[in-house]
């Protein structure tokens, strides 16, 4: 019989050596291990995560290129960096493309001081209000149609926490991307008389969202 390490795999962090579960998101095993990477879009347990928010790149030796640690997985052997130059140039550059369709008012955001785009901002020595790129906001400041929850489109990271755990808990979303580029939005479809009482009980989607986006009424 197996014994219970043989899934245990041996790879390299930053030059730390570190002992995990082969298969486990490259994402998941540095936070658990106290290794910070960026990240808006993760979900703990999350299954074919989005990639979406571009900013957990690592590089791993053999890749010519950095790669997303949300989506590569633990492998033997592996060497990783979380910290090199390539790395914190993409970084930088992701966060900048957020911030320029975002609005930046966080004196007035319920979040503030506990906001993850304040947090990567700092880890990444950039001023929230020293983006380089046009600033691109939506014309409708608020979607109020929804019976349970404001959504807030200038806030919004596009992370897809919501659409993520919408589709766990009811087994199809409710919620769900749309739009293309600088004008993509989260789509809320309104309850049917089913769907009511579940949203009501449910709530995870705003409670779940980082930015405040989503706000319970």
């Amino acid at each position: 019989m197996a014994g219970p390490d043989m899934d245990m795999v041996e790879i390299v962090i930053n030059g730390k050596n570190i002992s995990v579960k082969a298969g486990r998101p490259l994402l998941e095993t540095c936070l658990s291990n106290g290794i910070y990477i960026p990240n808006l879009c993760h979900v703990e347990g999350m299954t074919s995560p989005p990639a979406s928010c571009r900013l957990c790149f690592i590089e791993v030796e053999g890749i010519p290129a950095p790669v997303p640690s949300c989506v590569t997985t633990v492998e033997p052997g592996m060497v990783v960096s979380t910290d090199t130059a390539a790395v914190r140039k993409l970084q930088r550059t992701a966060l900048k493309l957020l911030l320029s369709v975002h609005d930046i008012d966080c004196r007035n955001c319920p979040v503030n001081r506990k906001c993850p785009l304040q947090q990567i901002a700092r880890f990444l020595k950039i001023g929230l209000k020293s983006a380089p790129f046009e600033t691109r906001l939506k014309k409708d400041l608020l979607d109020d149609r929804h019976p349970f929850f404001n959504y807030y489109p200038n806030r919004c990271v596009l992370c897809g926490r919501c659409v993520y755990l919408c589709h766990r808990k009811n087994g199809y979303p409710k919620i769900s991307f749309a739009g293309r580029g600088f004008g993509a939005f989260i789509r809320i479809d309104l309850p049917l008389p089913d769907d009511a009482v579940s949203c009501h009980e449910c709530r995870e989607c705003a409670t779940s969202c980082p930015v405040a986006a989503l706000r319970l009424k």
